[in-house]
C-alpha cells in the first residue's frame, strides 16, 4: 500500500464523523457528546412512524431523523411518541432528559431540544422548566396564535431559534423571545416554501440545513480534563 491510501485512511477516520439515532433515552451517555433531542408533530403519535396527511401528505419521520444525523457528529433522540401522549407528563420526561444528561457531564451548550407543532409545544414547555441550565431549544411552527405565544408563564433562557413558513397558521416566536428575560440569544428563519405546516413534514433543505448550522454554532467542543 502506498503512502496515499493511509493519507485518505486519516483523513475518513478524523473527518466522517457521525453520531448515533436513538429511538429512547441512551442507556449510556458521552460526556464529551453532543445530543439533540427532537419531538415529532402530533399526527405521528400512535403505531405509525410515515402517516398520512390529507393536505400535507407523508410525515417523513425517518427521513427527518437521517437527514438530521447526516454529516453530524451528535448524538439524536428521536422517541415516537404514543397516542393521545400527555402533554405535561411528557414535557417533563424531557426534562428528566436534559436534566440526566447535565448531571452525567454534558456540557449545557451540546444540549439542544428540537420540536416541531405539538413537539414544538412539548419542547416549549420542558425549555421553560430548564431556562436556568441555558440549553439549546429550536422550536418548529410552534408559535400558533392562542398557544404557547399568549401563555405567559411559557419563557425561555439560553439560545433560542424560531423557524416557521410564511404560508403557515404557526408563525413568528418573537413574543415569546421578547418576554424571556433570560435568554442569551434569540435567532428566528421564516421560510417560504409554500407548502404551509406541511414544509416541516419532509427533511426540506430550507429548514433542515439552518437548524443543523445552528446546533453546531451553539455547541462546544471539549476534550478529556476540560473545555
Amino acid at each position: 500500500m502506498n503512502k496515499y491510501f493511509f493519507v485518505l485512511l486519516f483523513v475518513l477516520t478524523e473527518y466522517s464523523i457521525a453520531g448515533e439515532v436513538f429511538t429512547g433515552f441512551p442507556s449510556e451517555i458521552e460526556v464529551n457528546g453532543k445530543y439533540v433531542i427532537y419531538s415529532h408533530g402530533l399526527i405521528v403519535e400512535g403505531d405509525k412512524s410515515r402517516p398520512v396527511h390529507p393536505k400535507f401528505g407523508a410525515y417523513e419521520f425517518d427521513l427527518i431523523k437521517d437527514a438530521l444525523i447526516e454529516d453530524s457528529d451528535f448524538n439524536l433522540i428521536a422517541e415516537h411518541r404514543p397516542k393521545n401522549t400527555e402533554i405535561a407528563a411528557y414535557s417533563k420526561k424531557l426534562v428528566s432528559w436534559v436534566e440526566t444528561l447535565v448531571s452525567n457531564g454534558v456540557a449545557h451548550a451540546n444540549i439542544t431540544l428540537v420540536g416541531f407543532s405539538r413537539g414544538g409545544e412539548l419542547t416549549a414547555y420542558a425549555s421553560n422548566e430548564l431556562k436556568k441550565l441555558n440549553i439549546n431549544t429550536v422550536l418548529l411552527a410552534t408559535c400558533w396564535p392562542g398557544s404557547i405565544q399568549s401563555k405567559s408563564k411559557v419563557t425561555f433562557g439560553g439560545n433560542l431559534l424560531s423557524v416557521y413558513e410564511v404560508t403557515d397558521g404557526a408563525l413568528s416566536c418573537k413574543g415569546v423571545a421578547d418576554r424571556s428575560s433570560e435568554l442569551i440569544s434569540f435567532n428566528e428563519i421564516a421560510i417560504e416554501t409554500g407548502k404551509g405546516h406541511g414544509a416541516f413534514f419532509k427533511p426540506l433543505v430550507e429548514w433542515i440545513v439552518p437548524v443543523k448550522q445552528w446546533i453546531n454554532s451553539k455547541a462546544v467542543n471539549r476534550v478529556a480534563g476540560g473545555i
